[in-house]
């Protein structure tokens, strides 16, 4: 579902927006974020303390009980009935800064992850109680959890952030279309999905829901991640932390390049959306790094030491599937050319997928999505070793606004399909080429293509359907049109001549 089709969320955000004024987008996105995030754990609370009341011989101020159920505690003055009733007080800030404290100190995973700047003079405290009014709606019928309510809020506004910040905002959001694709091509049922550059968390929380929705189970998968920026790591812990999602981002922010938090994980998925074209990544000091088997990437460019990282970190049967700019597939630098010459020539490359452009807040360079296998020997109906399925998409996806576009469901799903029949797997059917679409290429035609990956060289040109007009009459339709368009053109121009002569300005 395109995320202009939401209903609820989409009303909360115009309410939500109305109450920023003139506060600058970056900043209010913690103050609202901050605020969601405290209706969850206090509605998570409260709907476990209702259940408890009724229970013979519970007690529902006995911490242990939540702690048993994966419930966040919450103290009485952090609840958010505590906060809405205090809502119009011009103390509300210190409440809220000192209930996200509470929460914290009674709650290790929450340690150093919310905000807690509410009471600072530039926050408008009128406004502050009016976003604490609007959140304080009720969840709907009993099969709406509060948890599947206010996380889709809470991804929803994420996105908006994003849109609303721009190229700064971006960078912690991957648009949720993207991250369907590429879930739904690698299919993480099962086993530990890595995300080395995790953002506000979207992956995982796609995986979690692709999971659920094939009748898995939350905690199929095992999450890991890397945050180098630390608000946006704080964002992602929230968001996980909304969704019930166990994880591990490690005790706090740090480079993935260089701290590595999970130096020993072997991950089945990764899945991943590296920063595009980095240029101070500082490579100059990791020249030794064990991860480069394929080549020392280029200290200019970060996007094949994101590579190398990625393969060095897949299980013996491990996929990985990442976003990169469109100049990754074809770069000539004598780095980056080398190492993939050698991707390519031990067989690690599997899929390479051009998007349309205009999906990115953060950027309008064109991407594309590359998908490493480190097994590819034939499990279905295809044997596809030595072999690179190439597809481009550049012409799917719909605008949803003036200057964003999303892929479709039914996007999703074709380019999704095609890859699963190519991988042999029976339910998707059998594989074939589709010009301008898809083809199987092997190693062999991709090393005579000087290893460059871009689709475009593979696929062709679709087929054109004629349409039946004799090429005389279309030669003689097509020339008459263009006689009357150049007519037009020396009118307009005899127009302008005489118009800027009339001023003074012959010529």
């Amino acid at each position: 579902m395109a995320t202009a089709n939401l209903g609820f969320e989409e009303k909360l955000w115009s309410m939500a927006d109305k109450l920023r004024g003139s506060m600058d987008a970056a900043e209010y996105k913690h103050v609202v974020l901050g605020l969601l995030f405290l209706k969850y754990v206090s509605d998570a609370f409260e709907e476990k303390y209702e259940a408890l009341k009724n229970e013979p011989y519970a007690d529902p101020e006995d911490r242990d009980e939540y702690v048993a159920a994966n419930i966040f505690w919450v103290p009485k003055d952090a609840r958010w009935s505590h906060i809405k009733n205090n809502a119009k007080k011009p103390e509300i800030g210190q409440i809220i800064d000192q209930a996200m404290i509470d929460i914290e100190k009674e709650n290790g995973s929450l340690k150093g992850v919310l905000p807690k700047d509410y009471a600072r003079p530039a926050l408008d405290k009128t406004r502050l109680g009016e976003v604490i009014d609007l959140f304080s709606f009720k969840v709907g019928d009993e099969d709406s959890r509060s948890k599947d309510v206010l996380g889709r809020v809470y991804e929803y506004f994420l996105s908006k952030f994003a849109s609303a910040e721009g190229k700064n905002g971006g960078e912690f959001y991957t648009p949720n279309s993207v991250v369907r694709l590429l879930v739904e091509m690698i299919e993480p049922y099962k086993g530990r999905v890595y995300d080395p550059c995790c953002g506000s968390g979207g992956m995982f929380v796609q995986s979690e829901k692709f999971v659920e929705e094939h009748q898995g189970k939350l905690g199929d998968i095992a999450v890991y991640g890397q945050e180098s920026n630390p608000t946006t790591w704080k964002l992602c812990k929230m968001n996980l932390a909304i969704r019930g999602i166990d994880s591990n981002l490690g005790e706090h922010h740090a480079d993935t390049f260089h701290n590595d938090l999970h130096k020993n994980l072997k991950a089945d998925y990764i899945l991943a959306n590296p920063p595009f074209n980095i240029s101070d990544w500082g490579g100059e000091r990791l020249t030794e790094d064990a991860r480069w088997s394929y080549g020392i990437p280029p200290a200019g460019n970060a996007n094949y030491a994101w590579i190398q990282h990625m393969v060095n970190k897949l299980a013996p049967s491990g996929v990985a599937g990442f976003v990169l700019a469109n100049g990754s597939m074809s770069t000539s630098t004598t780095a980056e050319l080398e190492i993939r010459r050698k991707l390519v020539n031990a067989d690690l490359v599997d899929c390479i997928v051009t998007l349309p452009g205009q999906l990115f807040y953060s950027t309008q360079i064109p991407v594309c999505l590359w998908f490493m296998a480190k097994n590819k020997a034939p499990r279905g109906l295809r044997d596809r070793r030595e072999e690179i399925l190439f597809i481009d998409a550049r012409k799917m996806g719909q605008m949803v606004d003036r200057t964003h576009r999303e892929m479709t469901s039914d996007d999703i799903k074709k380019i999704a399909d095609t890859y699963h029949a190519w991988r042999g797997q029976a339910e998707a059917g059998a594989y074939e080429d589709v010009k301008g679409f898809c083809k199987a290429a092997k190693l062999t035609e991709v090393q005579e293509h000087e290893y460059i990956l871009t689709p475009g060289r593979y696929v062709g040109i679709e087929d054109v359907e004629e349409d039946g007009e004799p090429f005389e009459d279309k030669m003689t339709r097509l020339t008459s049109e263009l006689a009357e368009q150049f007519a037009k053109s020396r009118h307009l121009e005899d127009e302008i001549r005489k118009r800027l002569g009339g001023i003074g300005f012959e010529f």
